[in-house]
Parts: structure tokens; C-alpha cells; sequence
């Protein structure tokens, strides 16, 4: 009597027959199963489904031809291995000995000839690098001399001022664009078309009704595409990320065979202007943290999009700078105190000049004893004024 099928779900196909194995007591080579449905990851996670098959106990003369069978293919193996390694073994070669002799005698006469060629060599580099060394010793010499005779000049001589090199503006430049494509009509309307098809098909394998609207502005080269429909927070996904890589997706499908760059920007439920008002508020609160900490203050990884809305929300903050470090996907704003040419923070200037509550500002301790000072000593003038009148008139 033959046994009945089991049927077994799991994750993958392994994992089923592991666990028909541990079902049935046996091993995987007296096992007899039938794969019903093979597993699917899906798309993000949906529409994914697991491995089903169906398994049994093969039967006594099964199981005994598959022993057979393993036991016979261990044995070839062993076999082959054994051949193998007598054709490997190659038979001694006797070289007569003064043959070795000469040949030992060559290597070493080489082996001389290169170290000494090494030699001449590394001591031309080390007298060209010395050469080098006194020139550059030289011309400091010549500098040093020529900005002494400038400190010597009368203070009366009106000095030039020097302009710092721009760092920030040419860190804060923007790079070259890319060309903006020149589309007809009908190209325009074909690529519209392309980026519908595509978002369609995604969320068709979704299983999600959403309308999608797309809109190209010639002037800039910006294709916006909108999406509307019911639970659209798993389109946008945590901080936009789910957002971002259709977004990625849709400009390359758009991107292809086209002179220049189209810029894709995708968008539901308004999410692009309420993230960029978070972020315009984070760094507002940022710069201030940064001021009062006197400390560097470096934010989430984000991506370029929300980074360039960063530095463009700090850019006319007079003691703030920001700057971009790391590689991508990991590369971060970093917020901080913008520094003179000496290396000095700018900030402590601006306060020195304000006065505070310290020893030279308003209201400190000096001020005060100088104060009280001053009251003794005119009121001693006073005293001794009074008594030379009363002397004069007596």
C-alpha cells in the first residue's frame, strides 16, 4: 500500500521538504514530493506567496534503488579521484648535476646585476630629491626677505586690501545643468505617455486604483507626475523613500533615447511642499542649536533634493555655513559656525562688538567700582572746596 501525500507550506522549497523530512521521520532520499506552487517575493512585499508541495515515504523498493544508487555514485567518485591523482604524479626527471651547477651559478650572477642596478638608482633619486629640497629652501629664503621689506614699508602707505578666496561661494555655486531638452509636440506627448504606461503596470501588479495626471513644462525641462487615489501613505513610504525610488525609476524609463536631461518629479497628496516646509523649519532650529552650542551639528542622511533645500534655507544666515560630506546613499548636511581666514569663529567678533555682560560691556563690574570711585573722590573735592572758602572768608 502506498502512502497518501502530505501538504506541507513553507517560505521556499527547501524549507517544505526540511520540514516533510522532520514530518515523516526520514531522510531527504527516501522522500518522494511534488512541487505544487513555487514561492513569489512579489513587488515590495505584495503579491507575495509561499512554496506548497506534497510529500511521501517512497516505497520500500524506491527507497533501496535510491541507497543503490548513492552508494554506486560515492564509488565512481573515489574512482575517478584515484586516476586523477596517479596521472598527476609526474615521473622524476634526472638532470645531470653540472648542469645545475651552471644554471645556479647564472641566477645568482642576475640576481647581483639587479640589486646593484637598485642601488644606482635609489641614489640618483635621493640626489634629485636633495637638488629639490635646497631650490625650495631657496625660494623660501627669497619670500621671507620680500615680505620683511613689506613690513618695513611707513604705516602711512596705503595697504591694498587682500580678497579672501570665495570657499563658500564657490562651494555654494551650482553645477553645470544639464541641456534642456528641445521636444515637439509629439515627442512630448510620447513621453507622457511612456511614464503612464510604466506607473499603470507597477500598480496593476499593486493591486491599487490610483489616477495618475502628468504635466511637461518645455521652460524648465520638469515632467511633474501627480498621483491621487485611497491609502497613498504606502506610495510615499517612510520620509518619502518609497516616493523617491519611483521617481528614480520613472526618469530613467523617460530619460532613455532623449538629447539631455528630463527632471521627473513625483508627487502625491501634496507631500513634496509640506516636507520641504519641515525641513526649512529643522534648519531653522538647527542654526540656532548651533549658535548657542558653539558645536557642529551634523543631520540625517538625506537625499540631494532635500540636502539643496538645507543649504538654500541657511544661506543668508550670517554666522552659519553648511557643507555636504559622505558618499551616497549616506551622504549628510552638516551645520556649523562659518570661520574667518585665521580660523577664528566669527560669531565671538560680532558679540565683542555688541558688549555684553562681561568686564568691558555695559553693566559690569568695572564700570560700577569705577563708578562708586569717582562719587568718593568728587565728594572729597567738594569737602576740601567748602573748607578753603570757609578760610577765605574768616
Amino acid at each position: 500500500m502506498s502512502q497518501e501525500y502530505i501538504e506541507i507550506t513553507e517560505k521556499t522549497v527547501d524549507d517544505a521538504i526540511t520540514t516533510a523530512c522532520q514530518r515523516l521521520s526520514v531522510t531527504s532520499n527516501r522522500l518522494d514530493y511534488i512541487v505544487v506552487q513555487r514561492e513569489k517575493s512579489g513587488f515590495l512585499g505584495i503579491g507575495a506567496k509561499p512554496a506548497i508541495i506534497k510529500a511521501r515515504i517512497k516505497d520500500a523498493a524506491d527507497a533501496t534503488q535510491a541507497i543503490l544508487d548513492d552508494v554506486i555514485n560515492k564509488a565512481e567518485k573515489k574512482m575517478l579521484k584515484d586516476t586523477v591523482k596517479k596521472e598527476e604524479k609526474p615521473e622524476a626527471v634526472k638532470v645531470p648535476e653540472p648542469v645545475v651547477k651552471k644554471e645556479v651559478k647564472e641566477v645568482k650572477k642576475a640576481e647581483k646585476t639587479e640589486k646593484t642596478e637598485k642601488k644606482e638608482a635609489e641614489k640618483a633619486e635621493k640626489k634629485e630629491v636633495k637638488e629639490k629640497d635646497k631650490e625650495a629652501k631657496k625660494n623660501n629664503k627669497r619670500k621671507n626677505k620680500k615680505t620683511s621689506s613689506r613690513k618695513a614699508a611707513p604705516a602711512d602707505a596705503e595697504v591694498k586690501p587682500v580678497e579672501a578666496p570665495e570657499t563658500e561661494a564657490a562651494a555654494s555655486a551650482p553645477k553645470k545643468k544639464a541641456a534642456i531638452p528641445v521636444l515637439t509636440d509629439e515627442q512630448i506627448s510620447e513621453i507622457r505617455k511612456k511614464a503612464h504606461e510604466f506607473l499603470v503596470g507597477i500598480f496593476n501588479t499593486m493591486d491599487m486604483n490610483v489616477e495618475i495626471s502628468e504635466d511637461y513644462q518645455k521652460d524648465t525641462g520638469i515632467l511633474t507626475v501627480n498621483m491621487e487615489g485611497e491609502d497613498m501613505g504606502v506610495l510615499i513610504g517612510k520620509r518619502g523613500q518609497t516616493l523617491d525610488s519611483l521617481q528614480y525609476l520613472v526618469s530613467l524609463v523617460v530619460n532613455k533615447d532623449v538629447d539631455g536631461y528630463i527632471h521627473v518629479k513625483a508627487d502625491t497628496e501634496n507631500y513634496r511642499e509640506r516636507r520641504k516646509k519641515t525641513l526649512e523649519n529643522l534648519a531653522k532650529n538647527i542654526a540656532f542649536k548651533v549658535k548657542r552650542t558653539r558645536q557642529p551639528v551634523a543631520l540625517e542622511p538625506m537625499n540631494p533634493y532635500e540636502r539643496r533645500i538645507i543649504h538654500s534655507a541657511l544661506q543668508n544666515e550670517k554666522f552659519i555655513t553648511t557643507f555636504s560630506e559622505g558618499e551616497e546613499p549616506y551622504r549628510k548636511v552638516v551645520v556649523a559656525l562659518k570661520k574667518d581666514e585665521n580660523g577664528e569663529v566669527l560669531l565671538k567678533e560680532e558679540r565683542a562688538e555688541k558688549g555684553g555682560r562681561g568686564r568691558g560691556g555695559r553693566g559690569g563690574r568695572n564700570s560700577r567700582g569705577g563708578r562708586r570711585r569717582d562719587y568718593r573722590g568728587n565728594r572729597e573735592r567738594r569737602n576740601n572746596d567748602n573748607a578753603q572758602e570757609s578760610e577765605s572768608q574768616e
